[in-house]
């Protein structure tokens, strides 16, 4: 079970990420709480050690500034949590992640237009395109045969219901942002915790 930790926004935050057996780390350039400049991703980026890929999440960004981006900070991942068409991703240099945001079950059908290497699978936004802390209806996706292997599920997760719902999705990947957070800030203890429950890949 691939695991991602996003709202990155610093070193100390991203090595304990690591350090808990995160797979990959988000860096928000979009607006949010959790924003990063490209300086900054760019610093820590350059002390992340190869095996974990690093992910920039975007929201209806124009391809130069993605690009610029990605190159600076050193993307492995474009993550685009916007509105983007199926021929704004194709344009994208770095492998996409295509966020969808699942309302009903017509949402799920957006993902056969795209390209995408992953799929990231969201609760509708509320004041920010995503981490709202709001897990959606995960029925709506428990059926689905195909690209589950293209799944990252998010929205709304935690220590203590990731298991749940890995069990009832069987997505590729879980993420995480705002559940292994306290007060606002990334917590240690919740993210290991986090990442330990994940790994078990539901087998409980």
């Amino acid at each position: 079970m691939l695991v991602k930790i996003c709202g990155i926004t610093s070193l100390e935050i991203a090595n304990q990420a690591i350090e808990a057996g995160a797979d990959f780390i988000g860096f928000v350039f979009a607006k949010s709480k959790r924003q990063i400049n490209m300086t900054d991703a760019a610093e820590i980026s350059r002390e992340i050690p190869k095996h974990v890929k690093k992910v920039g999440v975007f929201v209806n960004e124009s391809i130069e500034n993605i690009h610029t981006i990605a190159t600076t900070v050193g993307l492995d991942y474009v993550q685009l949590h916007g509105d983007e068409s199926p021929s704004f991703c194709d344009q994208v240099e770095v492998p996409v992640i295509k966020a969808i945001k699942v309302k009903e079950k017509q949402d799920v059908e957006e993902i056969a237009k795209y390209n995408s290497v992953y799929f990231l699978l969201d609760s509708p936004p509320g004041k920010y395109q995503g981490g709202n802390g709001e897990t959606f209806d995960w029925e709506l996706v428990k059926d689905m045969s195909k690209d589950k292997h293209k799944i990252i599920l998010a929205g709304g997760l935690t220590p203590s219901n990731v298991v749940q719902a890995i069990q009832q999705v069987q997505p590729i990947g879980v993420d995480v942002s705002s559940g292994v957070e306290s007060n606002g800030k990334k917590d240690q203890k919740k993210m290991f915790a986090f990442v330990k429950e994940a790994k078990k890949k539901g087998d409980k």
